[in-house]
């Protein structure tokens, strides 16, 4: 089980649940997965039919069989569970339950865990340990930023034999949350990094919010803080548990603190930071300037202390400290193509991770990725690149690109149409660019590949000037509205004008991914676009004129109705002509309620009813208005 390997049996016995054995040949477990969306790999996954408010991950069980997927953790079974080949563990609450697998898998290792909380910093500090320390240990560490209540056991499921060291981060929201998380990740060594206003409307005080950050460490050995934050060290202090730890404090104040920050001297692209530690003068140069990477990296440097790298190792790792891409960056590229340079990190996970955003893109049939050998994996690069090859082949990837000795030497495991190169400028100098045309593709490379200069290469020229758009900001003001509304409230997103500039295809592929219910746009031929770009959802058409009704009616997209003139031109239509889908067109009626921006009056209502009912051929999805007074509570 160290090695992952777990049998349904054992699942069922950890959390306590009823076992119904019906697939006994695809019992056992490697992976967890929490979203149908994401599968990668059919074999050797536990589905976790997770509630929320909006959503129930019991209705996809049926899906995810038809897909291969054999074992499931449900606190609900269904109907017609006796018929299913599959296995299925019946828990009272599947969350506890994931935690509690997780819990257990943590206590089969006995290697160094650092965890780290805090307000910011958390996930920066972990990408720089790792980049600081994966030399000289094989390293587990949580993909990119999970840190919630789902996304640390997750995270600590993916420990395995050969790892030497984890590293996890562990984020809270609310009260009482953080001791679930200790029970998961139980750090050897904690670090702590800074308290601010983030969620503070669910704590009583300031005061209230440190201690519960601070329960990470209950049975920690170490405490990694900076004393300079007085309200993080009057709390660590006070409070009894610590008393009998071991506490590592850094300070740009304190002269008798562990590690005594002497000197910062920045210029334009650097700072050197100069101290103390044991009585010596020890100094290091890092990349950056801004306060917050000086703080992030002196909690590197200070766990590099303590673990006894070298000063000259600490040194060269430290100048060679490298931004963090917190997120995947598409753009638009040569030849209608869409590039996702994903160079956050590179392992199994990450490329796992980075396929299922490819996978969301719907704009291009086609689909390539170019990878490069993934480093200090811990496995064996047959066993490494074999399980490379069955990801890649069960993903409906096109065409595989390898970059790296290790991939040419495995090139015989990958069944698709591959091409294979010893070194990125061996890629760059031989490969044919011309035969990127209209796909998706994914760069996904370990940073000494230099994978930019083929993002570079493979990227619409532009001007220096440009704008970027989060679409991860833009799915947590998403997420923020749609929290705000009843369970069975849709939700409509207006995407008209390239979704106000912010880019057509790949804003609707992120909100069709994350279930919004509708789109709306302003003209059809919008729609189409959205539609020849793979978008599935509904779509409103508010303005369509009456020469694209065909297209309309041809695109399923449903019209905005205002008028008796654009109803009897859609009723002509509807009755003369000979559609391929015989279902009744969704209509959206517009009513005129002082605004004036078109719409039926209300003197036209009772007639539009008895049109409306006449009509087999036609399906009111809404009723809506242009509100005249919206700001008006009266």
């Amino acid at each position: 089980m160290i090695n992952g390997n777990y049998h349904i049996e054992k699942i069922a016995e950890i959390t306590k649940g009823k076992l119904y054995l019906q697939n006994s040949k695809n019992s056992t477990i490697n992976d967890l997965l929490i979203d149908s969306r994401k599968l990668i790999s059919t074999h050797d996954n536990l589905f976790i039919a997770l509630k929320s408010n909006r959503n129930d991950g019991h209705k996809f069980i049926n899906e995810l069989i038809t897909k291969g997927v054999s074992n499931f953790l449900i606190s609900e079974l269904p109907n017609n569970f006796s018929e299913l080949d599959a296995n299925f563990v019946l828990v009272n609450d599947t969350l506890l339950a994931l935690q509690q697998i997780s819990g257990f898998h943590r206590q089969l290792f006995n290697i160094p865990i650092i965890g780290i909380t805090g307000s910011n910093g958390k996930t920066i500090i972990k990408e720089w340990l790792y980049q600081s320390l994966h030399s000289d240990y094989n390293i587990c560490r949580s993909p990119k930023s999970y840190n919630s209540q789902i996304g640390v056991p997750i995270s600590l499921f993916q420990l395995r034999k050969n790892d030497e060291l984890g590293l996890f981060e562990a984020g809270i929201s609310e009260p009482e949350e953080m001791l679930n998380l200790e029970k998961i990740i139980r750090p050897n060594i904690g670090i702590i990094t800074n308290i601010g206003e983030a969620h503070h409307q669910h704590f009583v005080d300031m005061r209230q919010k440190i201690n519960e950050k601070l329960m990470l460490f209950v049975k920690s050995d170490i405490l990694i803080f900076c004393k300079d934050h007085v309200e993080i060290a009057n709390r660590i202090y006070d409070l009894e548990f610590f008393k009998e730890k071991k506490l590592i404090v850094w300070s740009k104040k304190d002269k008798d603190s562990d590690l005594y920050i002497s000197n910062i001297k920045t210029d334009t692209s650097k700072s050197l930071i100069s101290g103390i530690w044991n009585n010596r003068s020890i100094d290091i140069e890092i990349p950056f300037t801004d306060e917050a990477s000086i703080e992030n990296a002196i909690h590197v440097w200070v766990v590099m202390l303590y673990l006894g790298v070298s000063a000259d190792t600490i040194k060269s790792r430290m100048l060679m400290l490298s931004p963090i891409a917190m997120r995947m960056e598409l753009r638009e590229g040569i030849n209608h193509c869409s590039i996702i340079n994903d160079s956050y990190n590179s392992d199994l996970n990450a490329l796992a991770i980075a396929i299922s955003f490819l996978k969301q893109q719907q704009q291009h049939e086609k689909r390539t990725i170019i990878l490069s050998d993934i480093l200090q994996s811990g496995k064996s690069d047959n066993e490494l690149y074999s399980q490379v090859a069955q990801i890649i082949e069960s993903n409906s990837i096109d065409r595989f690109i390898g970059i790296g000795p290790g991939l040419k030497k495995h090139k015989n495991l990958f069944k698709i149409e591959s091409h294979f190169f010893e070194s990125t400028q061996e890629f760059l100098n031989f490969f044919p660019f011309s035969t990127f045309n209209n796909e998706s593709v994914l760069l996904k490379g370990a940073r000494n590949f230099e994978f930019e200069q083929i993002n570079k290469y493979l990227g619409k020229k532009t001007h220096q000037t440009r704008l970027e758009v989060s679409l991860d900001a833009m799915l947590d003001n998403f997420n923020y509205f749609r929290s705000l509304l009843k369970p069975k409230v849709k939700t409509m997103i207006m995407v008209k004008a390239f979704s106000y500039g912010s880019g057509s295809f790949e804003v609707a592929n992120l909100l069709q991914f994350h279930r919004a219910d509708y789109l709306a746009v302003a003209y059809t031929d919008e729609g189409i676009d959205l539609r020849k770009a793979g978008i599935k959802l509904p779509i409103m058409v508010m303005n369509p004129e009456v020469d694209t009704l065909d297209a309309v009616i041809m695109h399923n997209l449903e019209p905005e109705i205002y008028s008796f003139k654009i109803l009897e031109e859609l009723e002509n239509i509807l009755s003369s002509r000979a559609f391929p889908s015989n279902k009744p067109i969704g209509i959206h009626i517009k009513i005129d309620t002082g605004m004036h921006r078109l719409g039926f009056n209300a003197d036209e209502i009772e007639e539009l009813i008895v049109r409306l009912k006449s009509n087999t051929k036609i399906q009111i999805k809404s009723v809506f208005s242009h509100l005249a007074a919206s700001d008006n509570s009266k």
